[in-house]
């Protein structure tokens, strides 16, 4: 956890939704395709979602991760972030969920 916190210190220092906003709008042409609303209730939708599924050890056990990225597709494909885009933003958002709950856990 340590790592974290030493390798990130600016990131943490942000807001978990807009951190996942800015993992969600890092791909120019899904910002433009969805729209900064947008971006913001699927951002929000993914924080709520995320956070009922971390456990403490959530990050060492594959099926819990396995559940979360299948949760965060299911989020993406629902919202109707463009399917070309969604692996990249699924890895994205799940980096920084990893440097989320820390918090949340915690």
């Amino acid at each position: 956890m340590a790592g974290y916190l030493r390798c990130a210190p600016i990131v943490l220092a942000r807001a978990p939704a807009t951190r996942l906003y800015d993992a969600l709008a890092v791909n120019e042409s899904a910002d433009k395709a969805m729209g900064d609303d947008k971006l913001k209730l699927i951002a929000a939708e993914l924080i709520t979602e995320v956070r009922k599924s971390v456990t403490i050890d959530w990050t060492l056990r594959e099926g819990v991760r396995a559940k979360i990225r299948v949760m965060v597709k299911r989020i993406l494909n629902k919202c109707g972030y463009p399917p070309d885009l969604q692996e990249e933003a699924v890895k994205t958002v799940f980096q920084q969920a990893e440097l989320l709950c820390v918090e949340w856990v915690s």
